[in-house]
This record gives C-alpha cells, sequence and structure tokens, in this order.
C-alpha cells in the first residue's frame, strides 16, 4: 500500500507493505572491473545494465563492494555504476590530504570523465556527505537521491549512541587515532563488524581488507574520521553540510530515505527531524538494522530503490 499525507503543501509517500521475499547475500564480486583516469590517478569502478544512471557511493571503510547484492537490482531497468572512492577499494592512493574536499574533488572529476548525466544517487555514510554536496552543487544534472544511514544535517555528540561518544573524540586525536586506526586496523577489524548485525562470511572480510594492508595504505580510513563535522568543527565542512542541509529542506528533488532501526547516523529522533523537514521525501521502514546496512538486507535496500524509481521518476525532477 502507498500511503500519502499532507504536511505544509508538501507531498510525503511511505511504502507500508508485506516484506519481499529475501535472496542469500552473497559474497561474490562478479563484475568487470574498469578504471578512468581522474585528476592524474585511477578511480576504480563497476558498470552492469543500461538505461537512467545511477551512481553508487560508499562509505567509510568501505569499496563498492559493499553494493554488490544490490546493483543486479537496480541494474536490470538502470545504468548502475559503482566507484570506490580515491584511496578506497582498487582506486589508486595518491599522495593527498584525503579531506572532504578532496573527495568531493575525485567524485566530480569522476563524473566528468565518464561524461554521467540526470544521474540518481544512491548514497550511504561518507558517500551521502559527498553525495548531498555534489546534489546541492550541480543539481541540474541530478534526478533523485536515494540514501541510508546518511549525514543530512552537521552531527553533534550528544546525538550519537554512547559508544561513538566515547570513541570519536579519541579517534580524531593524534596520535591516538592514528594509532587506532592505521596502525591497529580498528575500524576493519571491529567497527565494521559492530556495525553490522549479521556475522560477516570470511570471504567478505577478506574483501573488506584486501585495498588495506599496510600501515600507510589505511591513511584514507584515519583521515575519514578528522573531516566529519561534529559541533560545528572542521568550521569549513560543518558550513557545507550547513549549507547542503538547508538546500535539502526546500529542494523538490525526489528522495527516498530508507529507515533502519537503530541506526547510528540516524536514529529515531533524526528519523523524525527528516520525515517533517524534507519535501517530496518517500520514507521506506525498513526494520532492524546499525549502519552497514547493505550487508543486513541488501535486496530490500535493492527492491525499494526500484520501486521508488519506477513511482517517482517518470518524468523529471
Amino acid at each position: 500500500t502507498l500511503l500519502a499525507a499532507q504536511d505544509h503543501s508538501t507531498r510525503r509517500l511511505e511504502h507500508v507493505r508485506p516484506a519481499p521475499a529475501r535472496m542469500p547475500i552473497s559474497s561474490t564480486f562478479p563484475f568487470e572491473s574498469k578504471f578512468v583516469d581522474v585528476h592524474g590517478s585511477k578511480m576504480h569502478y563497476v558498470e552492469e545494465g543500461h538505461g537512467n544512471v545511477v551512481l553508487f557511493l560508499h562509505g567509510n571503510p568501505a569499496s563498492c563492494y559493499i553494493w554488490r547484492n544490490i546493483i543486479p537490482h537496480v541494474s536490470k531497468g538502470s545504468r548502475a555504476i559503482a566507484v570506490d572512492l580515491i584511496g578506497m577499494g582498487k582506486s589508486d592512493k595518491p599522495d593527498i590530504g584525503y579531506h572532504y574536499d578532496d573527495h568531493s574533488r575525485y567524485v566530480e572529476g569522476f563524473v566528468e570523465a565518464l561524461g554521467l548525466k540526470d544521474i540518481t544517487l544512491v548514497i550511504q555514510d561518507w558517500g551521502s556527505l559527498i553525495g548531498f554536496r555534489y546534489a546541492h552543487e550541480h543539481e541540474a544534472n541530478v534526478r533523485g537521491i536515494a540514501f541510508m544511514e546518511a549525514s543530512v544535517r552537521p552531527l553533534n555528540f550528544k546525538d550519537m549512541p554512547l559508544d561513538t561518544r566515547i570513541m570519536l573524540p579519541v579517534v580524531r586525536t593524534f596520535p591516538f587515532g592514528y594509532l587506532l586506526i592505521q596502525v591497529g586496523n580498528i575500524f576493519l577489524s571491529k567497527l565494521l563488524h559492530e556495525m553490522t548485525l549479521r556475522k560477516l562470511a570470511k570471504e567478505e572480510i577478506a574483501a573488506y581488507n584486501a585495498p588495506f594492508p599496510t600501515i600507510k595504505s589505511r591513511k584514507p580510513v584515519a583521515q575519514f574520521p578528522l573531516e566529519v563535522p561534529f559541533d560545528g568543527k572542521p568550521v569549513k565542512n560543518h558550513s557545507t553540510v550547513a549549507g547542503y542541509s538547508e538546500w535539502l529542506k526546500v529542494t523538490q528533488m525526489p528522495k527516498l530515505f530508507l529507515k533502519f532501526s537503530p541506526g547510528v547516523l540516524i536514529n529515531k529522533d533524526m528519523a523524525a527531524w527528516i520525515e517533517k523537514s524534507l519535501p517530496n521525501i518517500t520514507t521506506v521502514d525498513c526494520g532492524a538494522g546499525k549502519h552497514f546496512v547493505q550487508e543486513d538486507d541488501p535486496d530490500l535496500i535493492g527492491q525499494e530503490i526500484v520501486a521508488w524509481m519506477s513511482a517517482t521518476q517518470s518524468k523529471k525532477k
């Protein structure tokens, strides 16, 4: 059933329907690797299907591997492209700072290099900070945004779960962040597992770890936590996120919010704010999930993205 309600003249939609059949979650990555030169470095991506462009942007410490069970749903009727952010996955690791601006510049360059037009973005974690920013700055080139476990507005430590409030100040402080993330590999050895409901298979763990065999190779992973704007800092990044957050509250661009509980970036209060504040949004309550939700219910995510695109994007915004 598709329910519609009016709120301040903004149409809001929420899917309520029986849970669809789930396929077993596969560890295989059955896609051909492709590479494109962006700012003098190779960025890795996979591409399946034909039609309107759907661009998947992953977060930290992931790669396009996290979308492997979602791509087959979307690629049946669209051109599904999943890219490895610079320094992540099979993309090159140039000698750069791996700041927020760097990642945005490389994603912009990737879009330009492939000549992607009229894009639907599918984003999570750091992919959301990069993706929302891209949509805000290139609104004419974005058709819609599907998001899950995303950063929709500047964050405050008080809004985070207790374990996150304890951990983040530590990993954002030198030398503790360096020792924990680059030397101790805590994001891959601990957080990836704690923020996924199911137990990852050994093949999946190996795939996530493969891009980061050395201390030096984990520099991008360690830099991401320093770039997240919390309580107004870093100031420049806070301004960027605050800017796209204000834009999200007024743009009529179609949005799909895949809601998981209890979530990490999007808890109950944040979810309520999203549903109240963002116009032209479809909310799907996807049930249980923490942060790396693509590993817990990829079939539902894929099916709902396809259903939303069919229902709301038959014509451009």
